[in-house]
């Protein structure tokens, strides 16, 4: 068992407070901090042992005791990369590849000789990136294609004539091959039609607000209207008119799989996600797009938005889990009010965070205290673990594989 020391992701849409408030640092902090990492992820791993060794150096010296049953199947690495994210203005639009696409784009961009740092690069590594987001506060995103004859809906309540020839195409082709169409046009129009088409949808969703009828549509148009503001020379901001807009509550969690087009808007959630770099954007960015490898990646299907609540651990009495299809992670939670100990589930490697009130884990005769903002990593030898908290309980996620 070790004590982490997490790196601080610092990109412009992050936070200057709630970082620096888990951590118990000055507030505002003297950058916006985006993003806590808590893994092995070699472009920002945490440390041990008083910070001076990456975990990913620990993990490897050891595979067998660090990750146990999992060693071969993920070949000696930590299969996840948990976060605390911290979103003060919108991310870039983005979808991630599934594992064969990955596979494929990786090997693709090897032959062709492109430098795996390269700004043009697609496929960092060959593994797939499904990712869950669990909201600490409200959390705002854009996630998946609204069904099309909503989108009609929407688009129509926002009456703008410049895209009125572009509601009909999807009117007479509701279906994901219409949203496809629609889509493809728009994120490749020329700048000199953009530059007509953001504004005059900005002057729609400052109509529509106006009005004050169209209730339902609201929030789309408050969105429309801030990323035109932010972005009015980005193709993105059409395409966010297809995606479905949620609202998470503290608890709820969203699921985002191979080829899930998604924007986070804003909130403060814990992420967790297969440990890969692969992320094909689709605009709200300065950062390259490639467009022709993101419609091969795409899913144009219009599912339910993919919300996941936390459900009772049958194997893990005073835990909740976040069921997904996917073997790389498996996130828990507990909130210990009323319980001063419980056993910590898993075999393989896992990180736990205290992200509210204080805690300690006791693991072979050895306890480390674990207030908030502070985690521990759990070798596959650290089996029996125990979580203790005093009278106020806390809230601790855990991450671990689903082996």
């Amino acid at each position: 068992m070790e004590l982490l020391e997490n790196p601080i992701r610092t990109y412009a849409w992050g936070s200057r407070t709630v970082i620096a408030e888990l951590l118990g640092e000055p507030v505002p902090s003297p950058h916006p901090q985006a993003e806590l990492w808590l893994g092995a992820h070699p472009a920002a791993p945490s440390t041990v042992a008083g910070g001076t060794r990456p975990l990913h150096e620990l993990i490897a010296a050891d595979p067998v005791a660090a990750l146990g049953p999992g060693r071969d199947r993920w070949e000696g690495r930590l299969p996840f990369l948990l976060k605390v994210l911290a979103a003060e203005e919108p991310l870039s639009l983005q979808a991630h590849p599934s594992l064969e696409q990955a596979r494929e784009g990786w090997e693709r961009e090897n032959a062709a000789g492109i430098a795996v740092d390269a700004p043009d690069r697609n496929y960092r590594d060959a593994h797939h990136k499904p990712e869950l987001i669990c909201a600490l506060t409200e959390f705002v995103a854009l996630v998946g294609f609204r069904e099309p004859a909503r989108t009609v809906e929407l688009l129509r309540a926002l009456d703008v004539p410049e895209l009125a020839a572009y509601t009909e195409l999807l009117a007479g082709q509701p279906c994901p091959d219409g949203l496809r169409a629609l889509f493809t046009t728009w994120i490749t129009l020329p700048q000199s039609v953009l530059d007509g088409l953001v504004p005059a949808l900005q002057d729609g969703a400052v109509r529509l607000l106006e009005r004050g009828t169209a209730q339902e549509w609201t929030g789309e148009a408050k969105t429309a209207l801030d990323l035109s503001e932010r972005y009015p020379d980005d193709a993105g901001v059409l395409a966010a008119l297809l995606l479905n807009r949620i609202t998470l509550a503290p608890g709820e969690a969203l699921y985002l799989p191979a080829g899930n087009l998604h924007a986070y808007l804003s909130g403060t959630g814990i992420e967790v996600m297969a440990n890969s770099d692969n992320v094909l954007r689709g605009g709200l960015t300065p950062k390259h797009v490639d467009v022709p490898e993101l419609l091969r990646v795409l899913d144009f299907t219009t599912p339910p938005p993919p919300v996941r609540a936390p459900v009772p651990d049958p194997g893990a009495d005073g835990w909740h889990r976040y069921d997904v299809p996917v073997e790389e992670f498996l996130l828990r939670r507990a909130v210990t009010d009323g319980r001063d100990k419980l056993d910590v589930p898993g075999t393989g490697a896992r990180i736990l965070l205290c992200v509210d009130g204080d805690a300690a884990v006791d693991a072979g005769g050895v306890t480390v205290e674990l207030p908030r903002g502070r985690a521990v990593f759990l070798s596959a030898a650290d089996s029996g673990a125990v979580l203790a908290t005093g009278e106020d309980g806390a809230t601790v996620f855990l991450s671990g594989d689903a082996l």
